[in-house]
């Protein structure tokens, strides 16, 4: 069985990430992206699936790890009665070819390992082809291919390369993977310990430009360098999670695919690296957008993969029995078809941000959001998916309507402020438009807050957004009811949920039943924040910092009840919150002020 999320740390090259668990297994790997199948399947099932474990031959007393520094280099020091030994995981970022570095460094006595490497190609259904070549061990199957270095003897033995080796005080035993196209043999031989160092010290370069100074230094750099960790260097994207399928509840079928670029959440991701200081990945980002949404802007996605490919069609893997059970396990995602109208202002408000962070001004960019905002000029009256991309009924969901808002706003704010063409009167109209219809509609006298779509009276948490993206000022009264309302029905355990699954087969089309969504709670925060509530602020930042795991790793829910992280893993979108709400804290002075406005 698969460990707690908890328990497991990444490792990634900016182009494909590792799960590493706290036993010394690596149990998910993308080879040679994040969306490629899985050689490493055993998150989604057993090792039978696919691993990769060196550890003790001896039960394991004790263990701690940290990251070296400022980097992705993972460091797992196990302790048996026997002695301690230091298990160095990283995958240096690269060109072409992903190398995975494990080096077992003797700390203390004499500890005796073992290392089973199970590869199996394409999500665990195939079992390869192994042989020893040029004094490798390749793995081969269909397309993919894998090359084994390793400084201690292997063997194979019941579909597995094992090895049993000793370790002493002062010694190094030291292995590389390295995947290539099966028709291809291996171009170079990293050196192993050298790739370490080259590894740590490209991550310290990298944060160097960060530029936050503020109380939570710390625990802002180490979300940065995952969400960084998350971008896919070749062309600008950036992923949502490095799993697929890793459920919202325990035992439930809300299993997605996140190992896809949504605009949504990239966008999300954008401000958090500009906000410190990281303004390259903003400019690749707006080229991958540029490409990526290319063509009549009626057709823009939801999501793309990380080159930008359209067709990520949803199927289901039936030979492998799910994290803890949770079935089915999906790859592509059906929500890819559907209409998020407020994707349009996430979007618009990225490049704006982008604007205001220095990154230079784009004609080309320019005349692609002028078409959203054309499409947006009748398509905003129209029903979607929302923000939370439901499988029930489209619907006039409030927080798409404020998107909307958003989207021509950033616009006019760009026509003014950056002096790029446009229909200012007419821009401004559609905007007081927006704002007055969601203001009638979206908005319950009865219940003295916003309401998740027109006509209901379901409360929904994307509503904290609505000071945020400054819709409303946040002395606002229909703004503090709410929020008032959200703190009365939506929270438990004193985290915030995106809204009651009681409802979800009449809203979204699923069983109920999930986690606290953690975005959600730190957008009560910074609501806190701005409406100079800071005590309660801080408390709530504190509760939400103290869910990470020992390496400072999120996932996307929180079950307050079992204390359990839930769903994929890391998450950006948490990510992005923490580092947001960081930032908000740290800027708070007295009143409330709106940061995007």
């Amino acid at each position: 069985m698969s460990l707690p999320l908890e328990d497991y740390a990444v490792i990634g090259d900016t182009q494909t990430a590792a799960l590493v668990g706290r036993d010394g297994s690596i149990d998910w790997l993308c080879l040679p992206r994040f969306d490629s199948p899985a050689c490493f399947a055993s998150l989604l099932g057993d090792a039978s699936h696919g691993r990769w474990l060196i550890a003790p031959v001896e039960p394991v007393i004790s263990s701690r790890r940290a990251y070296r520094g400022n980097s992705l280099v993972l460091e797992t020091e196990l302790t048996t009665v026997s002695g301690t030994v230091r298990l160095v995981d990283c995958m240096p970022p690269r060109d072409r070819t992903p190398d995975l570095v494990r080096l077992v460094e003797g700390v203390s006595g004499e500890v005796e390992m073992r290392m089973e490497l199970i590869v199996r190609f394409d999500y665990g259904s195939i079992v390869p082809w192994v042989r020893r070549i040029d004094g490798l061990w390749r793995a081969i199957g269909g397309p993919d291919a894998v090359s084994l270095w390793s400084s201690v003897p292997v063997h194979g033995e019941d579909l597995t390369t094992r090895a049993t080796f000793t370790v002493k005080a002062g010694e190094v035993a030291d292995f590389l993977m390295v995947w290539h196209p099966s028709h291809e043999g291996v171009v170079r031989h990293t050196e192993r310990a050298a790739a370490v160092e080259e590894t740590c010290a490209w991550w310290e370069e990298w944060c160097q430009q960060c530029t936050y100074d503020g109380e939570w230094r710390d625990d802002v750099l180490r979300s940065l360098i995952v969400l960084k960790a998350l971008t896919f260097e070749p062309t600008g994207g950036i992923v949502a999670a490095a799993t697929t399928s890793l459920p919202e509840q325990l035992g439930g079928v809300r299993n997605w695919d996140y190992r896809i670029c949504w605009l949504r959440d990239a966008t999300f991701t954008l401000y958090s690296l500009m906000s410190c200081g990281f303004t390259t990945e903003a400019t690749a980002w707006r080229a991958w957008l540029l490409r990526a949404v290319a063509g009549d802007p009626a057709d823009l996605q939801t999501m793309y993969g990380p080159s930008g490919e359209r067709r990520l069609t949803e199927l289901t893997l039936d030979w492998l029995p799910g994290y803890e059970g949770s079935r089915p396990v999906r790859i592509g995602n059906a929500a890819v078809d559907q209409l998020q109208l407020d994707v349009y202002g996430e979007v618009m408000d990225a490049l704006y941000v982008a604007l205001r962070a220095g990154v230079e001004p784009d004609t080309e960019a320019w005349a692609l959001q002028r078409l959203l905002i054309d499409f947006l000029e009748t398509a905003w009256k129209q029903p979607d998916e929302g923000i939370w991309e439901v499988r029930g009924p489209r619907r006039h969901f409030t927080h798409s309507k404020v998107m909307t808002w958003v989207a021509v706003d950033r616009a006019l704010k760009m026509a003014v402020h950056y002096g790029f063409d446009g229909p200012i009167a007419r821009w401004e109209a559609l905007r007081d438009e927006i704002h007055a219809d969601v203001c009638a509609h979206g908005f319950s006298p009865s219940r003295n807050a916003f309401t998740q779509y027109y006509g209901g009276t379901e409360l929904d948490a994307s509503l904290l957004l609505i000071p945020l993206v400054g819709f409303l000022p946040p002395d606002d009264p229909r703004v503090a009811g709410t929020t008032a309302a959200i703190e009365r029905e939506l929270m438990e355990g004193g985290f915030v949920m995106r809204y009651r699954t009681a409802t979800a087969p009449k809203v979204d089309g699923l069983p109920p039943g999930e986690g606290a969504f953690l975005p959600c709670t730190y957008w009560l925060c910074d609501n806190y924040a701005i409406t100079g509530r800071m005590d309660e602020a801080r408390a709530l930042f504190t509760r939400l910092l103290a869910l990470r795991n020992d390496v400072g790793l999120l996932s996307e829910q929180y079950h307050p009840a079992s204390k359990r992280l839930l769903g994929n893993y890391p998450q950006a979108f948490s990510h992005v919150s923490l580092v947001n709400t960081a930032l908000n804290l740290t800027r708070a002075r007295g009143p409330a002020h709106d940061r995007r406005a």
